[in-house]
């Protein structure tokens, strides 16, 4: 498991007064300015943020070190980190989208399906996208209870009950 947790991105500039667009990835939206200062992936620049106000798809926010609007354009696309150790623990039965990468995934019988590669949401609920060995395309398998019975941490694996007809 890492230590950072990608909590937001950078969309680009709001507006012509180094103010960015910010996405948030964290449960309460507005909680990503709890967690700042924010890093990039590789801990190379760190950002304290204040959120300004609600925008369509996210928030515009004033950066340290972003003061034009070509700084808040020329960091469009990049993530934003919290230490894992900032960010709430979880119930049992939640989990960072970042510790599901990388898990096998095996059947309720013990034979391995794949492994995850994302972790999407579109809306309704998380899918998980599996890479199925020997195969180029992935499936998309819905983050449930009854899809997915068991993720076990500890040992990095899930086990799953996929829907009928998903893997044929």
């Amino acid at each position: 498991m890492s230590d950072l947790i990608c909590v937001g991105a950078i969309a680009g500039a709001f507006g012509v007064q180094g103010e960015v667009r910010l996405k948030s990835f964290t449960a309460d939206p507005l909680a990503i300015a709890d967690y700042a200062p924010l890093t990039t992936e590789d801990g190379s620049r760190s950002f304290d943020l204040v959120i300004s106000r609600e925008i369509k798809n996210g928030f515009a926010a004033r950066m340290t070190g972003i003061v034009t609007k070509e700084d808040a354009d020329a960091l469009k696309g990049t993530r934003l980190f919290a230490p894992r150790d900032c960010l709430p623990s979880l119930p049992d039965d939640e989990f960072y989208h970042a510790d599901l990468i990388g898990l096998e995934v095996f059947d309720t019988g013990g034979a391995p399906m794949g492994k995850v590669k994302a972790v999407h949401n579109h809306g309704a609920s998380d899918l998980l996208e599996l890479m199925i060995p020997g195969q180029s395309k992935t499936v998309l398998l819905p983050f449930t209870l009854d899809a997915v019975p068991t993720v076990d941490l500890a040992s990095g694996r899930i086990v799953a009950d996929p829907p009928e007809g998903l893997l044929d």
